[in-house]
């Protein structure tokens, strides 16, 4: 699978994003997906039904997505 780094996304981000495709799991929910996160090296930690992650000075809301393909959804909120 490519994919291209959105306009102005760092290769950290890519590389975030990479892994969030690269497994899949149904049953992961937000804390889960914090742990999966931080155990990664990445600065997440969980809120509610989502995981908030910090990376280059932005902050993204990574939502579990259930049976969809992937570990999440992800939007910038910050």
């Amino acid at each position: 699978m490519s994919m291209s780094l959105a306009g102005g996304e760092s290769s950290d981000y890519q590389d975030m994003l990479n892994l969030i495709m690269s497994i899949d799991d149904p049953r992961m929910d937000a804390q889960d997906l914090a742990f999966f996160l931080v155990t990664h090296n990445y600065d997440a930690m969980p809120e509610g039904d989502h995981a908030l992650l910090k990376l280059d000075g932005n902050v993204y809301r990574i939502t579990p997505n259930g049976s969809k393909p992937g570990l999440a959804d992800i939007s910038k909120i910050k």
